[in-house]
């Protein structure tokens, strides 16, 4: 096992066809120990076939006891599942730090800010400021600033 996988109890099962649901994934998969959960992500809505309700094509299995989780990968892995060959492997996060923060834009992390912002002098906009063309106005009229005639309309 790779280093760091020895705490890992959920694996990912790819492949997987239209016909299988959980049950199908608990029956074929509870043979190599306890399995805590099933989760097979719903495939993104489609109007034109809202009464099918599909799934993506993959699944994940949490089992109790990451020796188990090896045990289903060297068992499954390339196996055939109602006419179709599994990938089963250890699941990974999805990629990027933001997972926990939910729906946040991401430039909201500061550590995404550290990383890829540039300070305004680097960046070429303190130039643009400067020439009176970037967007701050000649007369003041106590309003503060104007910059609604950059600004898109609703």
């Amino acid at each position: 096992m790779e280093q760091g996988t020895k705490t890992k109890k959920t694996i990912f099962v790819g492949g997987i066809g239209d016909d299988v649901d959980e049950a199908t994934i608990l029956e074929n998969f509870s043979t190599f120990g306890d399995v805590i959960e099933v989760q097979i992500p719903p495939a993104p809505t489609n109007q034109s076939h809202s009464s099918e309700l599909k799934h993506r094509g993959f699944a994940f299995v949490t089992y109790s006891s990451s020796a188990d989780a090896q045990d289903a990968i060297d068992n499954m892995d390339l196996n055939e599942l109602n006419g179709r060959v599994l990938r089963v492997n250890l699941a990974r996060p999805l990629k990027g730090s933001l997972q926990p923060q939910g729906n946040r834009a991401i430039w909201e992390s500061e550590e995404w800010l550290q990383k890829h912002a540039k300070p305004l002098a680097q960046s070429g906009g303190a130039a643009l400021r400067g020439t009176g063309t970037g967007g701050v106005p000649e007369d003041d009229e106590g309003e503060g600033h104007d910059d609604d005639e950059n600004a898109m309309e609703e």
